[in-house]
């Protein structure tokens, strides 16, 4: 889920320009930055993304660049003219000319004339965020679109591993019944000597047979694996999916192990948990 991109639109006075990039995250969490003065509009830009994108976390910044000046000059005539009535009067005063009394000094006058910020009409250059917007989601969602082709491929890899070892715990389990058989006659002859009773050794092989049985937690997970493999071909957001397969994969993994009553299905178990964790690892970062 990691990428960047940016676009940028322009009408010749202003031009906005917009740049995100995205990491791995769990959920989907958008945070944006925009101009004091686009403010109106961060709710468009939190929907328009929350439409595109499902997981990750996105950090959006917003730029305004304005080619002509931002600012403007206002005046006070009555404060001009009250500061020019005041001189007039020093001047008088002081038997002075008043035609001393320049224009220029008064508009040089403290609050005579004073710059201000245009204000900025956000709706009406929202075409242009919108444009600069789509074009960093579309560069975005290429980098992502390109990192899922190759974490695809890395799953299917790992996904077939793990196909591999259930078929591998399966052909070990195979037979299970006649080896715990054979070995618990083995283990009463040896303490017993000839006072074995058949029907009760067949018992407790048959118990032991049932506990170590794995047939159902091999079922499920070739059924998980299919769906994993359906999931990842599609076209949807299928992040949450995986990662819950993969839970229940997780699950079943854990079950065999628990009952593994033979050294090569135990070692299996090590293995398909080894390249499950990797798994787990790589769907953190598909959508």
């Amino acid at each position: 889920m990691t990428g960047f991109g940016r676009g940028e639109a322009s009408n010749g006075t202003v031009t906005v320009v917009v740049e995100m990039k995205s990491v791995n995250n769990r959920y989907r969490d958008v945070q944006i930055r925009v101009p004091r003065s686009y403010n109106v509009v961060e709710s468009r830009i939190q929907k328009a993304l929350k439409d595109r994108f499902a997981r990750g976390r996105i950090d959006v910044f917003v730029r305004r660049e304005c080619s002509g000046s931002d600012q403007t000059v206002r005046a006070d005539p009555a404060l001009a003219e009250h500061y020019l009535k005041a001189a007039a009067e020093v001047s008088k005063r002081l038997a002075r000319d008043e035609d001393t009394i320049t224009t220029a000094w008064v508009l040089a006058q403290p609050g005579v004339l004073m710059a201000a910020e245009q204000e900025t009409d956000a709706l009406a250059e929202w075409g242009l965020v919108e444009t600069a917007l789509v074009g960093a989601a579309n560069e975005l969602e290429d980098m992502r679109r390109q990192e899922g082709k190759a974490l695809q491929r890395d799953l299917d890899k790992r996904l077939m591993e793990i196909q591999e070892l259930r078929s591998q715990v399966a052909s070990h389990a195979d037979g299970i019944v006649n080896r715990l058989h054979a070995r618990i006659e083995e283990r009463i002859t040896r303490l017993l000597s000839d006072r074995i009773d058949p029907i009760r050794l067949a018992q407790e092989a048959a118990l032991l047979a049932d506990k170590a049985d794995v047939a159902e937690e091999l079922a499920r997970i070739s059924s998980h694996c299919v769906q994993f493999a359906e999931s990842l071909a599609s076209s949807e957001p299928v992040g949450r999916k995986l990662d819950f397969l993969l839970q229940e994969l997780n699950r079943e993994i854990n079950t065999i192990g628990s009952k593994a009553a033979e050294t090569p299905v135990a070692k299996c178990v090590v293995e398909m948990k080894s390249v499950l964790e990797r798994m787990r690892e790589q769907a953190a970062n598909v959508e």
